[in-house]
């Protein structure tokens, strides 16, 4: 591995970590746009500031490119005040406009420099190492290595700093009001780092890349964990996995370094997706499927005790007269027999005592909807495993 190459899976690392942290508080506040919205919008502030600097990498730039992203959600959330149209809509009428300026400044101002819309919206992390911040005869190593890394620092400083607050006034703005912290203020806090973020790394890998370093990772977390702290740490996990695998994969096939990347974000996230134990597509069908046994089992369990007749509690009356075929009728009473709900005597079928208690009381709650007894029946009506 040579040190052009460490150099650029730090780099992309560095950035999957600064952008996985603001990146989970916006995918728990149901604001994953506006960093796509963020991502794009900079793009004036970062013209700007490269007209009256003449140097992408300077201090300028991120000042006026937060900015810019701050005056976005100030324009977004304006507009959504009005009640006019909804937030996506919001984002999707502020930030194209604010983009097509930036584009419209490059495209008039800035042709013969290093500021294309190719390098904004893609990036190019393989040209990272050949930028590089020399102090005096001392090479001090990438550029990009150093601003992400100062965000990075900053980013950690403001999360262990403001943790507790911004906890709070994510999933309770009441609360957050109550014990006197201003909502306002950590709202645009975070917007901030998430602009100073973006800027940081926009030269780096462009504005795709930082967009699906945010969120992506924050979102495959949040199908595994309810702690927001075990969150935080998956995200970052699964940024820095992609980051680097992205880079490999890249290297392999003589592919897109920033597309790379984002390809295995996407087959991290699908992965979880679809198998994550709680949230996962085949957990959640898998559950539906076992509540709709239950509930065959309680219809079944209401028929047996409304009916003392023997045909009516025959074996094949599951499928002779309720019309359930072979496979249902065996699961449903193999889930009554497991749990002794259910007795079997030459082939009839009776209560048991624990049978007919539970019956009663699911009936109970049903017909009375006794609030009083809502946790027990709960616990015992879609979730009875025995």
């Amino acid at each position: 591995m040579t040190s052009a190459q460490l150099e650029i899976q730090m780099i992309a690392s560095f950035v999957a970590v600064a952008c996985a942290i603001p990146g989970t508080f916006l995918v728990l506040r149901k604001m994953a746009l506006i960093s796509d919205a963020i991502s794009h919008s900079i793009l004036p502030g970062i013209v700007i500031g490269f007209f009256i600097t003449q140097d992408l990498s300077s201090p300028i730039n991120i000042l006026l490119a937060a900015l810019s992203g701050v005056i976005t959600v100030i324009l977004v959330e304006f507009i959504q005040k009005t009640r006019l149209v909804k937030e996506d809509t919001a984002i999707g009428l502020v930030f194209p406009a604010l983009f097509s300026i930036g584009v419209i400044m490059i495209a008039q101002n800035a042709n013969d420099v290093h500021l294309d819309v190719d390098a904004v919206l893609l990036g190019e992390l393989a040209f990272a190492p050949f930028d590089r911040w020399i102090l005096g005869t001392t090479d001090l190593g990438p550029k990009s290595l150093w601003v992400i890394g100062i965000i990075l620092l900053f980013t950690i400083t403001l999360l262990i700093t403001f943790f507790k607050e911004l906890k709070v006034s994510t999933f309770d703005v009441g609360l957050a009001s109550a014990l006197g912290f201003s909502p306002v203020v950590l709202h645009y806090g975070l917007m901030s780092v998430a602009s100073i973020t973006t800027v940081g790394a926009f030269d780096a890998v462009g504005a795709i890349l930082v967009v699906a370093l945010m969120i992506a990772p924050a979102a495959t977390a949040y199908l595994l964990t309810t702690d927001l702290k075990k969150m935080l740490v998956l995200a970052c996990v699964f940024g820095v996995f992609s980051a680097v695998m992205g880079y490999w994969i890249a290297h392999w096939l003589d592919a897109s370094i920033s597309g790379s990347m984002t390809t295995v974000l996407g087959l991290v996230f699908l992965g979880v997706y679809l198998f994550a134990p709680d949230k996962g597509l085949f957990s959640v069908l898998y559950r539906q499927r076992q509540q709709q046994t239950e509930v065959s089992l309680l219809v079944f369990l209401l028929h047996l005790q409304n009916h003392t007749e023997t045909s009516e509690r025959h074996r094949n009356h599951l499928q002779e007269h309720i019309n359930w075929g072979s496979v249902k009728s065996e699961k449903v009473l193999k889930l009554a027999l497991d749990n002794n709900m259910i007795s079997v005597d030459n082939e009839v079928i009776s209560l048991t005592e624990k049978g007919y208690n539970f019956t009663t009381g699911a009936l109970e709650y049903i017909t009375m909807n006794k609030t009083s007894e809502l946790e027990n029946i709960k616990e015992d009506f879609f979730l009875f495993r025995g």
